[in-house]
C-alpha cells in the first residue's frame, strides 16, 4: 500500500526461514484512530497475509510514536445510528478476528497510547510488548457506550475484578500497571521496544514453520475447550506433526548437535 494508506504492510524475507510481516496503522497525526476505511484496509491487509504459505509471524503497530491505535473515530461514532452502530462494531469485531483467525502468531508492539478498540486488537494478539510509557484504557462509557466484541477476551487476560475497573471506570492504566495485571506480557523502554519485539519473532522462525502453525490453531482450540477435550485435541495436533518429516527432521538435528558436544 502507499505512504497515503490507512495501514502500511512490511514484508522481511527471512530467506529459508520464511516471511515476517508487520501491519501498521497510518494516522500518527490523530493517535493512529480507527475509522471504517482504516478498519476495513487492516481486515483486507491480514487476511491477504494470511494467504502466504510462507507467512511466520505477523508484528502489529501504529505509526509513530504517540499512539498504538487510538480507539474509535469519535466522529464517526458521534454520527451513528442502531443500524449503522451494529454494522461499525461488526467490523470491530472482524479486525480483531482475523488476527486471531491468522495461522501464525501475532505479535502486538504497542508504541503508546492504547484505547477502546485498539486495546481489543491488541487484546486479539497472540503476544504483547509495549513502551514503559504507554497507556491502556476501555474509555467507552465516557461516551455513553458499553464496551464489547472483543473486550469479552479480557477476563481471560487479567481476571474478572480488574476487568471489571477498566470497563466500569473508562479510566486509563499506565505500563507497569498493564505488565502486572497481565494485560501485557512485557514492557520495555522506547530504544528497546524492536529488540524485544525481534527477540520473540526471531525465537518464533527459528522453530518448525508447521509446527506452530499447529500450535496456535491448538490453543485456539483450548481456549473454548473442557482441559479433558483439550488434552486429546494436542493429542491430535502431536500426531498430525508427524505427517511431515519436520519434527523427524529437526529432532535428528538436535541430537547430532548434542552429540557433537558429548551431552
Amino acid at each position: 500500500m502507499s505512504e497515503t494508506s490507512p495501514i502500511l504492510i512490511r514484508i522481511d524475507p527471512r530467506g529459508r526461514h520464511g516471511h515476517v510481516a508487520t501491519v501498521s496503522v497510518n494516522d500518527p497525526g490523530k493517535a493512529n484512530r480507527l475509522g471504517a476505511a482504516t478498519i476495513a484496509a487492516f481486515i483486507e491487509a491480514v487476511q491477504r497475509l494470511g494467504e502466504d504459505p510462507d507467512l511466520r509471524a505477523l508484528i502489529v503497530t501504529g505509526v509513530g510514536e504517540r499512539a498504538f491505535m487510538g480507539g474509535a473515530n469519535l466522529f464517526e461514532l458521534g454520527a451513528l445510528n442502531p443500524v449503522t452502530a451494529k454494522t461499525f462494531i461488526t467490523q470491530v469485531h472482524r479486525m480483531c478476528h482475523v488476527l486471531r483467525d491468522l495461522p501464525v502468531p501475532v505479535v502486538a508492539r504497542v508504541n503508546g497510547w492504547c484505547l477502546g478498540a485498539g486495546l481489543e486488537a491488541m487484546a486479539a494478539c497472540d503476544m504483547r510488548v509495549a513502551v514503559d510509557t504507554a497507556m491502556f484504557g476501555m474509555p467507552e462509557v465516557k461516551v455513553g457506550l458499553p464496551s464489547v466484541v472483543e473486550a469479552a477476551l479480557l477476563p481471560q487476560l487479567i481476571g474478572w475484578g480488574r476487568t471489571k475497573v477498566l470497563l466500569y471506570t473508562g479510566e486509563a492504566i499506565d505500563a507497569p500497571t498493564a505488565l502486572s495485571w497481565g494485560l501485557v506480557e512485557k514492557t520495555v523502554p522506547a530504544a528497546d521496544l524492536d529488540a524485544a519485539v525481534e527477540a520473540w519473532v526471531g525465537a518464533i522462525v527459528e522453530s518448525g514453520p508447521r509446527a506452530i502453525r499447529l500450535q496456535k490453531a491448538l490453543i485456539r482450540d483450548w481456549e473454548s475447550m473442557p482441559v479433558s477435550d483439550g488434552i486429546q485435541a494436542g493429542i491430535r495436533s502431536l500426531a498430525s506433526a508427524f505427517e511431515t518429516d519436520e519434527p523427524t527432521r529437526l529432532i535428528n538435528a538436535t541430537i547430532d548437535r548434542l552429540r557433537a558436544r558429548k551431552v
